[in-house]
């Protein structure tokens, strides 16, 4: 968590921390702040917090299930497995404003394999609109 919340400074800047560890539906939250206002006309959330939010989850959801896959290794092995990650690709889907004062996003895995992770996510305001939805693949060896 300490690395997820603390040692990635953007992750940091914009709040986001750890809501859960269950491998089946990892989950980070952040808080509204007026640093993370896209328009301030309508107070709402910045495009690119929101994909920011769902590529955070996403790499935290393989992240999980990498460390559940590999568990019979060391804590400095699969730490090493962590530092190959990589986004390849990142799809998403804008379906309303980001307005709310608390935003949360989950991810699953569709499909982990020995050098490519599919997940898809999405992200929530507190009321449990569905702001964004996303699909990303991302690089694990």
């Amino acid at each position: 968590m300490d690395i997820f919340e603390h040692r990635f400074s953007f992750n940091e800047l914009i709040g986001l921390h750890v809501e859960s560890l269950a491998p089946e539906s990892p989950r980070l939250a952040f808080a509204m702040r007026p640093e993370l206002v896209g328009s301030y006309l309508h107070n709402r959330l910045h495009g690119g917090v929101i994909a920011t939010a769902l590529d955070t989850v996403g790499g935290f959801a393989v992240a999980v299930a990498v460390a559940e896959k590999y568990a019979y290794e060391t804590a400095e092995q699969i730490v090493t497995r962590f530092g190959r990650f990589g986004t390849i690709d990142l799809r998403v889907d804008y379906l309303h404003q980001g307005i709310g004062r608390s935003f949360h996003a989950s991810a699953k895995i569709v499909r982990l394999g020995g050098r490519i992770a599919s997940v898809q996510m999405e992200l929530k305001n507190d009321a449990g609109l569905l702001i964004a939805t996303g699909t990303a693949a991302y690089v694990i060896s």
